[in-house]
């Protein structure tokens, strides 16, 4: 693959800025912030020296959303013997696809690479990514080769893609990793969304641009268990829905003209009967099935709509995103600009 050198002559030295930022979304990963950090600054300062920038020339992002462990405190550990290392503390849990918003606003590298913090997403795999960004994209994403999780969460998975392919109108590759690269024109096009409820991968695919994918490593969780419950995956799914599709409301309005069309016909046939063929019909238990089944379908669909001024309500709102508890200090820290990434 023909992957082409960064020129030293194209970027402005006194606007020097590293040459990639890594963003990585935390929620109680203890266990593996120290590997992570291991694997991870081998790799970027091979990637700077490939490019013949200083090796230091990268920023890693750590955004604790809302974590009860000790990460945010390993976190500030790793500030304070390697200023590379950046993190964003938030006064609550906010959410894995906000975490990752707050990390797209204080990223200034050239390129920038979001992957989750359990080394599900190998930091190796990166090189990969680049060499396809600098081919002329503008996001490249990274496809897994074979899913490293259990056989539920595989199935929940399969649901939700059949789901969106459904029901979306927009192209997202299936069987996407959170692992993926970014230009700088491209982050700094993204940050004018200001939607609040976020759904990443439908944004991402909204926002046209060059995109192409790239086959990668899936590895199995390096320390812990997943941070995504049921509930919180029912949810993501959920408001991926109502986030990209009408299709719900106007599910609501088919089936409610379907229901009508039938209870109007079997009247019909039933007032029919009763004065023509004597049929009589004692009804109690038809009646209630019927009433009650309407009810159901009724107070479903209010709580639809529901759904869906609650999002005007929340927009309308315009709460920031996120809150930060405490960042790490912003020390001084000199940068040698070698190029960027075209």
């Amino acid at each position: 693959m023909d992957t082409k050198s960064l020129n030293p002559e194209e970027i402005n030295t006194q606007n020097s800025r590293p040459l990639f930022s890594v963003v990585i979304p935390l929620y109680n990963e203890e266990e593996n912030i120290p590997e992570l950090y291991r694997r991870l600054t081998g790799v970027l300062e091979k990637l700077c020296a490939d490019e013949g920038c200083p090796i230091d020339n990268y920023e890693i992002i750590l955004v604790d959303d809302g974590s009860t462990d000790s990460s945010w405190k390993l976190t500030k550990e790793l500030h304070e013997k390697d200023a590379r290392v950046t993190g964003i503390s938030f006064s609550r849990n906010f959410g894995h696809h906000i975490a990752l918003s707050a990390g797209m606003d204080h990223a200034e590298g050239e390129a920038v690479v979001f992957m989750d913090g359990d080394l599900q997403d190998p930091p190796e795999e990166i090189p990969k990514l680049c060499c396809k960004l600098k081919e002329g994209y503008d996001l490249v994403i990274g496809i897994r080769k074979k899913r490293s999780d259990s056989l539920y969460r595989r199935a929940i998975s399969y649901l939700f893609w059949i789901m969106f392919k459904t029901f979306m109108k927009l192209d997202i590759p299936e069987n996407q990793s959170l692992l993926r690269i970014m230009s700088k024109k491209y982050l700094a096009n993204f940050r004018k969304i200001k939607e609040r409820n976020r759904f990443l991968d439908g944004l991402f695919a909204w926002t046209g641009f060059n995109q192409t994918t790239i086959q990668v490593e899936h590895a199995p969780r390096f320390a812990g268990e997943s941070k995504y419950s049921t509930w919180k995956m029912i949810r993501l799914t959920f408001n991926a829905l109502t986030s990209f599709s009408y299709f719900p409301l106007q599910l609501a309005g088919i089936l409610g003209m379907s229901i009508s069309t039938l209870a109007f016909l079997t009247g019909l046939w039933l007032i029919i009967g009763r004065f023509y063929f004597n049929l009589y019909v004692e009804g109690w238990v038809s009646t209630m099935v019927a009433i009650l089944f309407m009810g159901g379908i009724q107070l479903a669909f209010l709580g639809l709509i529901g759904e869906y001024l609650g999002r005007v309500f929340t927009e309308v709102q315009a709460r920031p995103l996120y809150m930060i508890k405490e960042r790490t200090p912003s020390g001084e820290r000199v940068l040698s600009c070698c190029g960027r990434i075209k």
